[in-house]
C-alpha cells in the first residue's frame, strides 16, 4: 500500500532535473527585457492608465535564454504606480510566437513587493497551499529592462490553461477570475447571484476562458437557491481547504472578504474549484474588512474562524459552513494546517530559510519599498504605522494560533484513525477487495474511493459489526468491500462523531492511498516530450506509448481502443496484431497513421492529460493520468508492469527501472569551470567533450548512464589552468541517455548525451 499525492504522483527519486526548474524555490531567475523604444515606461503607463490587454512588444532574456517578440504590460491596482520604478509585469512570451515558453510556462507574472516588508508573504503562502489544493508555484527574479536593474520581484506562477492541465487534466473549461472591475476599493458579496443577465457579474468576474457565463451563472444560481445540490457544482472538499487556509492566513484581500484574487475553474466532473492569487498581503498584509474597517492587530489575531458565516452577501462561506459536516469538515482541515505547519514555528523556520535565499539582493535592490532592517523585522514585528502598519507574521499566527485552538470547535475530540489496510496484497482486475481501518471514537467511518485518477469519490459506510472481515464486533475495526475492474484505486478514511471529524491521510482528499490493480495488459511506460532520446522508423522524434504483457499467454489486440479523451473512447483502433507473453509493444503517438507500423491518431500532450486503453466493449483496461513532462523523460511502472507510474530515463521496450541518482544534487552554482555540451550528439560511435578550467586543481570527468552507475572516467587527476578536450568511444554501450560530469573543487556540472 503507498501513499500518493493527487495529480503529483510520489516518485522513488528525486525530479530527473538538467539544471533548476524555473520555479525552483532556490534559484533566483535573472529576466533582462528590451525594449527599442526608449520611452518605454511612459509607454506602458499609457497603456496601464487606459485599462486595456495592450501590451509593448520586446526581447525577454530569461537565465540567457531569448524569447523573441514576447509582450509586457504593467500589471495590478494599488502595487502599481506611474510615479515608481519598480511596477508589476506581466510578460506573455507567446503575444506573437505561438506556443513559445518557457518548460510550458506561456505567460510570467512578476510582483513588486510592494506591500510586503518580509517579501515571503507570497511565496510561504502559495507553498503552503500546494500542500492542500492546487495553487501557483512561486519564487524571485532580478529584473532588468534595457540594462537598468528594477530589483527583486516576486515570480508567481500564472493560473492560466497550463496550469489547468497540469492541476485539472484539462484547460478550455469554464474559468473566471473573481475581480473587481470598478474604481475604489473592492467591496460587496461573494459568490452571489443577480440572476440570468450576464452583464450583472461583469463587474465582479473576468471570464478567462472563451465561454463559460451561463456555467457560472448556473453554478451561482446552484449555491444560492438549490444547496441541496451544490455539491454536484462545487468541489466541497477542495473549497473547505481553500477557506481553511484563507482564514487562518487572515487573507483578507480575498474572497472570504471580498470578491477579488481568485479563480474558478470548471472541472471535468462539472465541478467549480476555487484557486487563489495575489498572496502579498495573506498573513494579515490587507486590514480593511468591509463590515469591521481596519482591523486591529488584537482583531487580526483573533478573526474568527467562521467569519461572514451567518452573512447572506457571503453564499461562499455562509451557504457551505451553515452544513454542520461540512463544517466540521472545514475545522479538521484548518487543525491539519495548523499542526503542519504552525504548530512548532515550522513556518517561521521556513519564511528564514526563503529570506536566507534573497537576503543579498534585497539589500541589493535600489528601488524596494522597505529597508532592509524592515525586510528583517517584519517577520516578528509590525512595520509602519496607522492604516498602512502592516502586522508581523510570527506577531500575527503565534496568537492566532493559540486563540483558534482555543475554541470549543477546536477543542472537540476527533476521531482517531490509527490505520488503513486492504487485502488481498496483490489485486487483479475484476476482483473483490477487503478494507480496513482501526478507528477509536467514532460513531460513522466512511470509505471514500474511486477508479479514476480525476474521478470524484464514492463514500460508502464500513461495519464493526465481525461480519465485514472487521474482527470482533465492536472491537475498533471496520470493514467493508468493493469490487475493482481495471483501473487502480485511490482511497481515504473518513470518521465522524457527533463533535468532529478526522481524515486519514489528514490532508485527504487532495492526498489519498493507492491500491495497484494487476491486469495482464497494461499501458508500462510513455514519453510525452520525445525531442532526441529514439526515433520511429521514418527518423522522427515523436511521442511514444508502451504496452506491456504480464500474462503467460499471447493477448491478440484486434479491437481494443487506444484514446487521450474520455468522451471519445474508440479514438484509435488496434489492427491485427498481438502482444507476447511477458513482452512490449510500442505504438508511436503521431497521428501519423500512414506510416508503416502502429501509429496512433493521437498524440500526447506534454503538459499532461490521461490515457485511456478500452477493451472491445470499451470497457476501460488501463488508463494513467500524468502531468507537466520533461524533454526526453519517460513515465512508467515500477516495478515494472505491475508498479506506479513515476519518472524515469526511457529504457523502450525494456524493464523498468528506478533513477537511483538524484542528479540534481550533481550539479551545483559554479565559478571557474566551465563543461560544453558533447559535439556531436546525439552519436553513434565517438563524441568530443571540452571543459575549461581557471585554475589549477584536481579534475574529475566521468561518463554515468541512466541509473547513475559510472561507465568510464575521462579524468581523474590535478590539472593546470586551461583548456582541455576528451573523446568518449561508446561502441561497447546500448544506445539511450547517458550523463558526463565535470568535478573540480568540490563544483560539479553535468550534462546529457544521447547514443544512437
Amino acid at each position: 500500500m503507498k501513499q500518493i499525492l493527487q495529480l503529483s504522483f510520489a516518485l522513488f527519486f528525486s525530479s530527473f532535473a538538467f539544471g533548476q526548474s524555473f520555479y525552483d524555490i532556490n534559484t533566483i531567475n535573472t529576466i533582462e527585457i528590451t525594449f527599442e523604444e526608449s520611452n518605454w515606461d511612459y509607454l506602458l503607463d499609457q497603456m496601464a492608465q487606459a485599462g486595456d490587454e495592450e501590451r509593448l512588444m520586446g526581447s525577454v532574456s530569461i537565465n540567457g535564454q531569448v524569447f523573441d517578440s514576447a509582450g509586457i504590460r504593467y500589471k495590478g491596482n494599488s502595487t502599481y504606480s506611474s510615479n515608481q520604478v519598480k511596477n508589476p509585469l506581466n510578460i506573455k512570451l507567446d503575444y506573437i510566437i505561438n506556443d513559445q515558453s518557457l518548460e510550458g510556462y506561456g505567460t510570467l507574472k512578476l510582483a513588486n513587493g510592494f506591500k510586503d516588508p518580509s517579501l515571503v508573504r507570497e511565496v510561504l503562502s502559495y507553498e503552503t497551499a500546494r500542500k492542500y489544493f492546487p495553487a501557483s508555484q512561486s519564487n524571485y527574479a532580478n529584473v532588468y529592462i534595457n540594462g537598468t536593474h528594477l530589483g527583486l520581484y516576486t515570480n508567481d506562477q500564472s493560473v492560466d490553461k497550463f496550469f489547468m492541465q497540469s492541476n485539472f487534466g484539462s484547460r478550455d473549461n469554464t474559468r473566471a477570475k473573481g475581480e473587481i472591475t470598478s474604481n475604489g476599493p473592492p467591496s460587496g458579496g461573494v459568490w452571489e447571484y443577480y440572476g440570468a443577465d450576464s452583464s450583472n457579474y461583469y463587474g465582479y468576474y473576468d471570464m478567462k476562458s472563451d465561454y463559460g457565463w451561463e456555467e457560472l451563472i448556473q453554478f451561482l444560481d446552484t449555491l444560492n437557491n438549490h444547496e441541496e445540490y451544490v455539491h454536484q457544482v462545487l468541489d466541497i472538499d477542495r473549497h473547505l481547504w481553500f477557506l481553511a487556509f484563507s482564514n487562518l492566513l487572515v487573507n483578507l484581500d480575498g474572497p472570504i472578504n471580498n470578491p477579488q484574487n481568485h479563480y474558478l475553474y470548471k472541472d471535468d466532473n462539472g465541478r467549480f474549484n476555487p484557486i487563489p492569487w495575489d498572496l502579498n498581503e495573506s498573513f494579515g498584509g490587507f486590514r480593511s474588512h468591509q463590515t469591521l474597517g481596519n482591523l486591529s492587530t488584537n482583531q487580526l489575531q483573533q478573526f474568527s474562524p467562521f467569519a461572514n458565516i451567518n452573512e447572506d452577501d457571503f453564499p461562499i462561506i455562509s451557504k457551505i459552513l451553515s452544513n454542520e459536516t461540512y463544517r466540521k469538515m472545514y475545522v479538521a482541515h484548518m487543525k491539519t494546517i495548523i499542526e503542519e505547519n504552525f504548530s512548532d514555528d515550522q513556518y517561521l523556520d521556513r519564511a528564514l530559510e526563503i529570506q536566507s535565499i534573497i537576503e543579498e539582493d534585497v539589500q541589493a535592490d535600489q528601488n524596494k519599498f522597505y529597508s532592509y532592517s524592515e525586510f528583517t523585522s517584519n517577520l516578528y514585528n509590525s512595520v509602519g504605522g496607522g492604516p498602512n502598519s502592516v502586522i508581523g507574521i510570527s506577531q500575527l499566527m503565534d496568537a492566532r494560533v493559540d486563540y483558534i485552538l482555543g475554541l470549543s470547535d477546536f477543542q472537540a475530540a476527533q476521531p482517531q484513525i490509527a490505520s488503513a489496510s486492504y487485502s488481498p496484497e496483490e489485486v487483479s482486475a475484476n476482483s473483490e477487495v477487503w478494507l480496513s481501518t482501526e478507528v477509536e471514537q467514532a460513531e460513522q467511518v466512511f470509505l471514500a474511493y474511486r477508479q479514476s485518477q480525476l474521478g470524484i469519490f464514492e463514500k460508502v459506510e464500513m461495519f464493526d459489526d465481525g461480519n465485514h472481515q472487521d474482527g470482533a464486533a465492536g472491537d475498533g475495526v471496520y470493514g467493508i468491500s468493493i469490487l475493482v475492474s481495471h483501473s487502480d484505486i485511490q482511497y481515504y478514511i473518513y470518521a465522524a462523531n457527533t463533535d468532529a471529524v478526522a481524515f486519514l491521510p489528514v490532508r485527504a482528499e487532495y492526498e489519498f492511498f493507492d491500491i495497484s490493480v494487476n491486469n495482464d495488459l497494461v499501458i508500462n511506460e510513455l514519453m510525452a516530450d520525445n525531442e532526441s532520446t529514439v526515433v520511429d522508423q521514418n527518423g522522427e522524434y515523436d511521442d511514444w506509448i508502451e504496452l506491456y504483457n504480464n500474462s503467460n499467454t499471447t493477448i491478440e489486440l484486434e479491437g481494443i481502443y487506444l484514446s487521450d479523451d474520455a468522451t471519445e473512447p474508440d479514438m484509435w483502433a488496434f489492427p491485427d496484431t498481438n502482444i507476447l507473453a511477458g513482452d512490449y509493444l510500442i505504438i508511436w503517438a503521431d497521428k501519423d497513421e500512414e506510416q508503416s507500423g502502429l501509429h496512433a491518431d493521437l498524440k500526447l500532450s506534454s503538459s499532461g492529460e490521461s490515457l485511456f486503453l478500452y477493451d472491445t466493449d470499451l470497457n476501460v483496461i488501463d488508463q494513467v493520468t500524468f502531468t507537466e513532462q520533461k524533454a526526453d523523460t519517460s513515465y512508467g511502472r515500477y516495478p515494472n508492469g505491475t508498479g506506479d507510474f513515476a519518472e524515469m530515463m526511457a529504457t523502450f521496450s525494456e524493464e523498468n527501472e528506478p533513477l537511483i541518482m538524484d542528479v540534481s544534487n550533481l550539479e551545483s552554482l559554479n565559478s571557474g569551470i566551465q563543461l560544453d555540451q558533447n559535439i556531436p550528439n546525439p552519436f553513434t560511435h565517438q563524441t568530443q567533450i571540452n571543459i575549461e578550467i581557471e585554475k589549477t586543481g584536481y579534475v574529475s570527468l566521468g561518463v554515468y548512464n541512466m541509473y547513475g552507475q559510472l561507465i568510464e572516467t575521462l579524468e581523474a587527476g590535478e590539472k593546470q589552468a586551461g583548456k582541455y578536450s576528451y573523446q568518449w568511444n561508446a561502441d561497447n554501450n546500448k544506445t539511450g541517455v547517458y550523463l558526463y560530469q565535470l568535478q573540480f573543487e568540490g563544483q560539479s556540472l553535468v550534462k546529457k548525451m544521447l547514443v544512437q
